[in-house]
């Protein structure tokens, strides 16, 4: 069985900073593509409410998205999300069911 982890993660901007959030999360895919542990990395926006944005994720395991967490990238990122989302994102961690 594996251990790959998928990771969604639900961004919410406030009024006028869809744009940064955007900036933000993009900036987020080749550091975060870089790491040893990352298979996948792709911010997605909303068709029809353009200050939400999903982020898919997938990692080798849990202790490669850890080990993401504590990076200066995603330091980063975390500091700046808390200024310009309407509310805390959500974070889902979903391992993959085999038949």
């Amino acid at each position: 069985m594996s251990n790959t982890l998928t990771v969604i993660a639900e961004f919410t901007a406030k009024p006028g900073q869809e744009q940064r959030l955007l900036d933000e999360l993009t900036a987020m895919i080749a550091p975060s593509l870089a790491e040893d542990g990352c298979l996948a990395y792709q911010p997605y926006s909303h068709p029809t409410h353009p200050d939400r944005v999903i982020l898919v994720e997938e990692w080798i395991d849990a202790a490669a998205l850890e080990h993401h967490f504590a990076l200066p990238h995603f330091q980063h990122v975390a500091a700046v999300l808390e200024g310009i989302l309407a509310q805390p994102f959500t974070l889902r961690r979903l391992n993959e069911i085999r038949a």
